[in-house]
């Protein structure tokens, strides 16, 4: 009892060590307002085309398909054995660092090595977050659409290099030739010379195109890759911040590469399911407290280790960190929410239609064909809700700030979130419970003791309420629930009960399988004769089939689109 009561004595005083140190305040303040933007951030970067909505049709040249292709090459998805693999993994890491860190004595050369492992390895992250971070910014001056005070929504046209606005009640475009800049508001009136003017348009222009690099090595690289000018700008700061932070060893450039590989992580890290994901953070719950708790390792390793896999927060009197692990397990979990969120918006949109299916029956010595009405689900149509900040801050209204309808990308960008803002809530208070107990204590504390119940437990407690249990167990980002032409039966009550296969439609996926097999063997065999790269190269054997055929032994090109007319 007594513990007890020195226990509530000691967390009663944290209020008022608080209000009479501002300094510390400020300091636990901004470990908890930097983790929410990394994950806030780093969730919205993590959306994709739910599986709830319909897959895209291919452009010219297949170029919709390829754009998704492209998004989710690189999404890892756990397993639910990494709920057991995650903290053996973690804990001979952490372990091996320990004790390298005390054969070594002074851990100068050990911090070297890692430093600079690290800087290499974060290229890619920072290269990402810069580049993420210069669209957010230039969403922002080269909107695609803005409101005027009188409530007219102006779209700006990159091609015609105008603006204009939909008349009242028809979609006939009124073009205002006032607005001669590609920016919104008043400023689109500004008086510019046309030289000045063009080189407005044509930034806008280079801001938004995608150029292509390609690269050929006979027999060893045949690739090619598609970004934009942000993209290349992203990878020069990054590589940048990467030789400014190994000659100054600053904390800020650390922190800095620390967001990066948070950023980078809850996009590229998927739990795959609501039961993977809670296992794979409980699993992690429990290391965390025998690490920090039971052995030296944790507290030892994070002290001694100068290296951006922490972020450290420097006050006047005393410092403070955060692991990247305190931020992006608990991130990929909120991510999922967010995407499941994303998922529920659309697959309440479906629509069920009827359809006859026919089913051929030999088993009586005749051919008998019946015929049974069933639902199929109808998809609907996906829209994109990233990059639509800017769009959002120019056409943002107090009476529908939370709700923005000027285009339906914004629209879609203002789907519920339900489940995110319940993690989001777990996160804070879980936060705040940690710090608490930190200064209670004056000891480390393991973060996700406080961070995995908090997130979880909030996240489980809102499909309660709302319901949704069942959806949220069969919700999977491992691709199966992206279907076409889905057959359902439905109750009285017009409830999806179970989906129904079309025997006809599961002998051609049948015969469409064993096709694409055949076609894929097909085209390795052509790849490795002669080992002639299919890159859409021009042949001499194309333009005319008496020339031998050409193709590249070493070739790196930079393609930038046609410019408009």
């Amino acid at each position: 009892m007594a513990l007890n009561e020195t226990f509530f004595e000691k967390l009663a005083t944290v209020p008022t060590v608080l209000l009479q140190n501002m300094d510390l305040l400020a300091l636990e303040s901004r470990i908890v307002f930097t983790a929410l933007a990394c994950i806030y951030i780093g969730c919205h970067g993590a959306l994709r085309r739910p599986p709830s909505a319909k897959q895209p049709k291919a452009g010219k040249n297949g170029e919709g398909k390829e754009t998704e292709e492209r998004d989710d090459q690189y999404v890892q998805g756990l397993l639910l054995s990494d709920a057991i693999m995650f903290p053996i993994l973690a804990g001979t890491v952490l372990i091996g660092l320990y004790y390298l860190i005390k054969w070594l004595e002074e851990p100068d050369v050990l911090n070297t090595v890692v430093r600079s492992y690290f800087s290499l390895m974060s290229l890619a992250s920072l290269g990402k977050l810069f580049s993420d971070g210069l669209c957010f910014f230039t969403g922002f001056v080269f909107p695609s659409v803005w409101v005027s005070k009188g409530g007219k929504v102006y779209h700006i046209d990159s091609e015609k290099r105008g603006q204009w606005y939909a008349e009242d009640g028809t979609d006939n475009r009124i073009w205002d030739e006032k607005k001669v800049l590609p920016f919104p508001g008043f400023l689109s009136e500004l008086k510019l010379s046309d030289i000045n003017t063009r080189m407005l348009w044509t930034a806008r222009h280079f801001t938004s195109e995608e150029w292509t690099f390609r690269l050929v090595v006979l027999g060893i690289v045949n690739d090619k890759v598609k970004v934009k000018l942000n993209d290349i700008f992203g990878v020069v700061f990054a590589v940048a911040a990467n030789i400014l932070y190994y000659q100054t060893e600053s904390t800020s450039l650390s922190n800095v590469m620390g967001y990066a590989f948070s950023y980078t992580g809850i996009i590229i890290m998927s739990p795959t399911t609501f039961a993977t994901g809670s296992s794979v953070l409980f699993g992690l719950f429990f290391y965390d407290i025998i690490m920090v708790f039971y052995t030296p390792y944790m507290v030892t390793v994070a002290t001694k280790l100068d290296a951006p896999v922490k972020l450290v927060f420097e006050g006047p009197t005393k410092a403070s960190m955060l692991g990247l692990g305190d931020i992006v397990i608990p991130g990929m979990f909120i991510g999922l929410c967010l995407r499941f969120d994303h998922y529920m918006y659309y697959y309440r949109q479906q629509k069920l239609k009827e359809v006859e299916l026919e089913t051929d029956d030999a088993s009586s010595g005749q051919l008998v064909t019946t015929k049974e009405t069933q639902r199929m689900v109808i998809k609907p149509d996906y829209i994109n809700p990233q990059g639509q900040w800017g769009d959002r801050f120019w056409s943002m209204k107090l009476s529908n700030i939370f709700s923005p309808d000027a285009t339906p990308a914004l629209k879609a960008s203002a789907f519920p979130k339900p489940y995110f803002h319940a993690a989001m809530v777990g996160y804070l208070f879980a936060m705040v419970a940690t710090l608490a107990m930190l200064m209670t204590f004056k000891h480390a504390q393991p973060a996700l003791l406080y961070l995995v119940p908090g997130v979880v437990l909030a996240v489980w407690a809102t499909g309660a309420v709302r319901g949704e249990i069942r959806e949220m167990w069969k919700y999977t980002e491992d691709g199966s629930l992206d279907k076409t032409d889905v057959i359902v039966e439905v109750d009285g009550e017009g409830n999806v009960v179970k989906e129904i296969q079309d025997p006809k439609e599961a002998d051609g996926q049948k015969d469409k399988q064993k096709e694409n097999a055949e076609k894929d063997s097909s085209e390795e065999k052509t790849q490795n004769v002669g080992d002639k790269p299919s890159d859409g190269t021009t042949t001499a054997g194309e333009a005319g089939k008496d020339k031998a055929e050409t193709y590249p032994v070493f070739l790196l090109s930079i393609e930038a689109p046609a410019p408009s007319q």
